[in-house]
């Protein structure tokens, strides 16, 4: 299981790289973070607010949606 960060404010966060698989981002406000390599395989995305954030695939928009 991966870090608890349900409605972290990361808005705007260099996150590039980070390893966030399985983390619990549910309702995080990442709006316009960079997640370009960040691993977020299995990472809980569920009302995450992903408005202009970098480097983020289709795939992972579809599950904050979601």
């Amino acid at each position: 299981a991966g870090a608890n960060l349900a409605g972290a404010y990361l808005a705007r966060a260099d996150l590039a790289g980070a390893y966030l698989a399985g983390a619990y981002l549910a309702g995080a406000n990442l709006a316009g973070a960079y997640l370009a390599r960040a691993d977020l395989a299995g990472a809980n995305l569920a009302g995450a607010d992903l408005a202009g954030a970098i480097g983020v695939s289709e795939v992972d928009r579809k599950r904050a949606v979601s």
